[in-house]
């Protein structure tokens, strides 16, 4: 049995409805519940030979130093030319409610001509958020899943050896200051602005509680009202409401990718009454050129006397006589698949549908 992408595609929608709807934490971001970027700018040490060349990276020399000069080390007037070390910028990311002493995972890039860095050590790096005060130090041995080969006349690379990671490698100092069990007004703002889905969580909001603290301000945000929830602070109710169910309403959507022939349909879209009529055009021309040579002993020269042949032929057009009003995009889909329709030539079908005004759906070429 042949399925092509498009219909084993098509197949595998039904399976992702909304039947048990969408948890609220999923839908919505709690106002204040966020994480926030650090980085840093550290070194790398314990390279086999494939740090940065100091002559290529001077910042590399430039914080070497200052490191040793801080462990007491005396290197004025001194060059370096290692090959074990390479500069790096480590990132971070803080989540809600770190407190001091608990550990995050880092990333560690190269940022000069190291070529990689498996085997080497970050040294102590200051990490630092936006308002540019520290709030964590990271520290430890890399994880870098690239690998490196190479000889005198060729060079291997296999995956991305100048970045890697520290699972828990860097340790929080600083807590992010925020009072969320004093607030008495909380937001909910929704990844996918829609009043029908905004709605809907207002009203399992309410239900869910009992009382009305749940007011819909606009498409993309709820409102709750913490003083009318009888008393409970913002991590009891939000423990109550995070894990209510709720179907999510979405805008009808064709987005289709035309590098790799991939169509997503969304669940709302509709196509009205229309006809489709796809034929293939070919254009054959081939050179066939005749050489002309004189008789014997004749006066002449030899030429080449050219030919051509060029035909145009139609292959048999696919025809989709009057879709009814009302069709689902899913079921023209499925009858252009049993015709043999190619991903591509399907994705010239549907642009060509919407121009005809008969494709009420947001369609979207990446």
């Amino acid at each position: 049995m042949k399925i092509t992408l498009c219909a084993l595609a098509l197949l595998l929608l039904p399976s992702l409805t909304f039947a048990q709807g969408v948890r609220l934490k999923d839908l919505a971001n709690f106002e204040g519940v966020r994480a926030n970027d650090l980085v840093g700018y550290g070194l790398v040490v314990g390279l086999d030979g494939t740090g940065d060349g100091l002559r290529n990276s001077p910042f590399t020399e430039d914080i070497m130093s200052n490191i040793l000069e801080r462990l007491g080390v005396n290197v004025t007037g001194e060059q370096f030319r290692a090959k074990n070390v390479a500069a790096v910028i480590v990132t971070g990311e803080l989540q809600p409610f770190a407190r001091a002493g608990s550990r995050i995972d880092v990333t560690v890039s190269a940022i000069g001509d190291a070529s990689s860095l498996r085997g080497g050590t970050l040294v102590m790096t200051p990490l630092n958020a936006a308002d540019g005060q520290i709030y964590a130090v990271a520290q430890g041995s890399i994880i870098a899943g690239g690998v490196v080969a190479e000889g005198e006349a060729a060079r291997v690379v296999q995956g991305v050896p100048t970045a890697g990671s520290i699972p828990s490698g860097a340790i929080v100092e600083r807590e992010v200051a925020f009072e969320f069990g004093q607030m008495d007004k909380l937001t909910l703002a929704l990844k996918s602005p829609d009043f029908s889905t905004a709605f809907r969580v207002e009203r399992a909001i309410n239900t869910a509680v009992g009382a009305s603290i749940a007011t819909m301000t606009d498409s993309g945000t709820v409102t709750l009202d913490l003083d009318a929830a009888d008393r409970r602070s913002p991590s009891h109710l939000l423990a109550q409401i995070e894990n209510l169910r709720i179907e999510p309403d979405t805008l009808a959507r064709v987005v289709v990718d035309q590098r790799s022939g991939t169509i997503v349909i969304s669940e709302n879209v509709r196509v009205s009454r229309v006809a489709v009529s796809k034929g293939n055009l070919t254009l054959t021309v081939q050179e066939q050129p005749i050489v002309v040579q004189p008789n014997p002993f004749a006066e002449g020269e030899t030429v080449v006397v050219p030919r051509s042949t060029a035909q145009i032929g139609n292959a048999p057009a696919v025809s989709l006589a009057e879709v009814p009003g009302s069709t689902t995009l899913s079921d023209v889909i499925t009858g252009l698949n049993a015709l043999g329709i190619t991903p591509n030539d399907l994705i010239d079908i549907l642009k060509t549908i919407k121009a005809a005004g008969a494709l009420h759906a947001d369609f979207i070429v990446m």
